[in-house]
């Protein structure tokens, strides 16, 4: 459920920097030196940027008005969408009469500590005080295919995880120390099973109130948890969890996604990974665009209305906002204890079968499908509280599943 941008290539290669205005049937293919910041300027660095969620929210933080730094080696995505991300915000700001953020791209592993560390040189403020124009880091870069987490725990545990902690080693050494993470709702396991919503504190690393003020102190059971990508997730917010009460300069969000779908209202931006997707919507698009000729349904046999698995599907726009509510908070103080996780969902159910059938009358086609078993990690339901994003952090959902459905089409004629 989250943005994957990130392979196991040798971290070693200078970064390559992008940064001109391109338009979208262009890759940007000048790259020099590193660039530096000008007197006032202020950065969000993002990580993963240019993937699915990562790009839409890079793209929402323009519309909010910062400058964007995207760290992404292209392993699992393409560099166009890097020109949609500015086409789009150019758009929007065309319609507005506003002055268009910067956004500048550097082609690098996120893992790669002397690049990283030239990057992070280059937006310094003052050497001696290590005051830097990079306000906050907004982190994506992960793997996230449940079933190939099942089958090589390891590659998700050194980049979720070591990645993870050598990226905050990084940050805390150049006093950039607000951070939104990457989460998901697989962080929850199999308590999603028993529970027709799921609330924040019922996964918890320490003692934290919830909304209402209400003290919760129940530690997480793991043995919850069905696969080893979702473990990746709950260990990086206990680590994060751990940094923040340590050193309270440290403000912490992670951000637990649901099932995001749908695209940017543009047309410009969409989900096109690389790598051969187990998402649902993207195995649809694959049908719709011809490159696959039936979808498989893993189950129908889960104790739900019509026997598939309910999901709460999120516009992947509202998530992006999510992003720029929860760095608004992070900068504003509005965040408890200087960390604290909030779902992005809708609060809404529905089912597989439902997912399929908007699609089906959205686009005029008729989808091909195969019922299979279940899925290895899959669980029958899954839906979002989302009541605290709505309290803590002024943030609701604005688009219905038929919206995302219908942008999703759009976006596939262009």
């Amino acid at each position: 459920m989250t943005s994957s941008s990130h392979s196991e290539r040798s971290p070693s290669a200078s970064p390559r920097i992008f940064s001109e205005v391109p338009t979208p049937d262009s890759e940007t293919d000048g790259f020099d030196t590193l660039t530096h910041v000008s007197d006032g300027e202020e950065y969000v660095l993002v990580t993963g940027g240019l993937g699915f969620i990562g790009s839409h929210t890079c793209l929402e933080l323009m519309k909010a008005g910062y400058n964007v730094l995207i760290v992404d080696d292209l392993s699992n995505s393409y560099r166009h969408v890097f020109s949609r991300i500015l086409l789009a915000a150019k758009l929007h700001f065309d319609s507005t009469d506003g002055h268009c953020p910067k956004a500048t791209l550097y082609d690098v592993d996120y893992r790669d500590k002397s690049a990283m560390r030239n990057l992070l040189d280059a937006y310094q403020l003052d050497l001696s005080t290590r005051q830097s124009s990079i306000i906050g880091v907004i982190h994506f870069a992960a793997f996230k295919q449940v079933e190939e987490s099942i089958h090589i725990p390891l590659k998700y545990y050194r980049n979720n995880i070591n990645g993870l902690v050598d990226l905050l080693v990084l940050l805390d050494q150049y006093r950039i120390t607000t951070f939104i993470f990457s989460s998901s709702a697989n962080v929850y396991g199999k308590l999603a099973e028993n529970r027709p919503i799921l609330h924040e504190e019922e996964c918890i690393h320490q003692a934290e109130p919830n909304q209402s003020g209400a003290s919760h102190s129940c530690e997480t059971n793991i043995s919850q948890i069905t696969n080893p990508y979702g473990r990746t997730k709950l260990f990086g917010e206990a680590v994060l969890a751990d940094v923040a009460r340590a050193n309270p300069a440290w403000t912490i969000v992670a951000l637990r996604y649901f099932n995001p779908i749908g695209c940017d209202a543009s047309g410009l931006l969409g989900e096109d990974p690389k790598i051969n997707p187990s998402n649902l919507v993207p195995a649809v698009v694959d049908i719709l665009t011809g490159k696959r000729d039936e979808l498989l349904i893993y189950g129908n046999d889960w104790d739900t209305p019509d026997g598939t698995p309910i999901r709460d599907f999120i516009h992947v726009t509202d998530v992006a906002r999510g992003h720029t509510a929860a760095l608004a908070a992070a900068r504003e103080g509005r965040v408890r204890d200087g960390f604290r996780t909030f779902n992005l969902g809708t609060g809404r159910g529905h089912s597989v079968l439902e997912l399929v059938q908007t699609l089906e009358k959205v686009s005029g086609r008729m989808i091909p499908r195969r019922v299979v078993g279940r899925r290895a990690g899959d669980v029958g339901s899954c839906v979002a509280s989302a009541e605290r994003a709505a309290v803590e952090l002024g943030w609701t959902t604005e688009k219905s599943l038929r919206d995302a459905c219908e942008d999703l089409w759009s976006y596939l004629q262009e």
